[in-house]
């Protein structure tokens, strides 16, 4: 089995949902499996630090978790229309797996949560692509041939699965939403499957 990193932070379940959906549409890939990982929450105090092992949840991502994957989906609540703090450091500290070109040419994806229907779905997808592109990975959306991109009342871009929570964050995905990211895990499964046929 070749694992497929789905990489997340979620503060009130809707993005860990999502991860779900994806890890779901990986893993309907034969020989594809999603290796689930989170970020610990960022501290205003600089001396706090997390537990090395989350009290729940998946296990806190580390540097091996990229260069063994095949492919990362990333995901990542919308904080003023970019990713959150906690998933930003940790890409801040990615260079190590940078100049060793871990993540280089592998496939990868995005998907984001925001608690209003233009709470800045779009600019956190794109924000998210920004480090991946520098690592030299091949960025995947959702094309319009997915039926549910076009017809959804809640979340879904062409450039990634979506969630609208509300002002309550409710985490219950709707059914396209959770289709659409199921979509998007089984597209990046393929194509690493694809890529991992031709090297």
């Amino acid at each position: 089995m070749a694992d497929i990193l789905v990489l997340y932070y979620s503060h009130r379940g809707s993005v860990a949902a999502l991860a779900r959906q994806v890890a779901r549409g990986i893993e309907s890939v034969p020989g594809m499996s999603a290796r689930l990982r989170t970020v610990p929450k960022v501290s205003p105090v600089s001396e706090a630090s997390a537990p090395a092992i989350p009290d729940d949840g998946p296990p806190y991502v580390e540097p091996a978790d990229l260069a063994e994957c095949v492919g990362l989906a990333l995901g990542s609540p919308t904080r003023f229309g970019n990713m959150a703090a906690p998933m930003k450091y940790f890409w801040d500290g990615t260079i190590p797996a940078w100049t060793q070109g871990h993540l280089e040419g592998k496939p990868a994806a995005v998907f984001t949560s925001t608690g209003s229907q233009h709470g800045g779905q779009e600019t956190t997808l794109l924000s998210m692509m920004l480090p991946l592109f520098h690592h030299g990975m091949l960025l995947l959306g959702l094309p319009y041939s997915a039926p549910e991109l076009s017809a959804t009342p809640a979340g879904g871009t062409p450039y990634g699965a979506s969630h609208v929570a509300g002002s309550g964050g409710d985490p219950t995905l709707h059914p396209d939403e959770a289709r659409l990211a199921f979509i998007l895990g089984q597209r990046l499964a393929n194509t690493a499957s694809l890529l991992a046929l031709k090297a």
